[in-house]
């Protein structure tokens, strides 16, 4: 029995003055997959992103997540619908004047004020061991982690109200070959422990080949959804470039 789709975009349509960067965009992502989204410059990678989780407001289309309207819900169902994804942005997006464990119980203070002081404190603590930080990391402040380390703290947030689905921008910029393997790995077995849908915006071609089931190529103002297979056998110029490049190779193992 094929999965269900937890997020359904139909018809998408974003633009910026006269820039129009999705032009009738479909897409569904579905439920235990983890999706890489790339494209070029200028494509709207974070910019479907952020109009999937409400940041961005499209000129026309539709979005629905966990069969859900989410360009039409009322304030307190879209605050609820929030619940059930967690957002690990680029570069973390930590607040710098709270402590990881601070940042990590920002959204159980949101979404979740029935949850006492110290069960938000054992909650915080769980979730920054199950990314891998040392028990100390809680303490620190943003100032004092290493890249790597806020990404982590990042996704720790993320995490912290359990959702069924994650959203990632870009999560191993930055990170050398090392700790973005180690990241991937993270990733993917976080998302076979939770049962997580992993939506990933990236232009990382191991992270492609590492973790992912499916790839949706931006290009043309649409999507191009597909096996890293599909993509390899597909003759259009920029997707040969990408997947069969010189910085494809290793990641094809060429």
């Amino acid at each position: 029995m094929a999965a269900e789709p937890v997020i359904k975009v139909r018809g998408l349509v974003n633009r910026f003055g006269r820039q129009v960067v999705h032009d009738g965009l479909d897409l569904d992502v579905l439920r235990g997959e983890v999706i890489g989204v790339v494209g070029g410059s200028g494509t709207g990678k974070s910019v479907l992103l952020r109009t999937i989780i409400g940041l961005n407001r499209p000129a026309a289309g539709s979005i629905e997540v966990l069969g859900r309207d989410a360009l039409h819900a009322g304030e307190a169902e879209a605050k609820e619908l929030r619940t059930h994804w967690g957002v690990l942005f680029q570069e973390g997006a930590l607040f710098s004047s709270l402590t990881v464990a601070e940042n990590v119980q920002v959204p159980m203070k949101e979404h979740a004020e029935q949850i006492s002081p110290k069960l938000r404190d054992e909650l915080a603590r769980l979730k920054i061991n199950l990314v891998g930080l040392a028990p100390d990391a809680g303490r620190k402040f943003p100032s004092e982690l290493s890249g790597g380390m806020k990404k982590r703290a990042g996704l720790a947030r993320a995490l912290a109200l359990d959702p069924e689905i994650l959203f990632l921008d870009e999560p191993t910029a930055g990170l050398d070959p090392i700790g973005a393997a180690d990241f991937d790995s993270l990733i993917r077995n976080l998302q076979q422990s939770l049962g997580l849908t992993v939506f990933m915006v990236t232009h990382d071609l191991d992270s492609l080949h590492a973790i992912c089931d499916r790839i949706a190529v931006l290009i043309d103002r649409k999507i191009i959804v597909g096996t890293l297979q599909d993509h390899l056998a597909n003759p259009h110029p920029w997707v040969q470039a990408y997947f069969r490049g010189p910085r494809a190779r290793v990641a094809l193992g060429a």
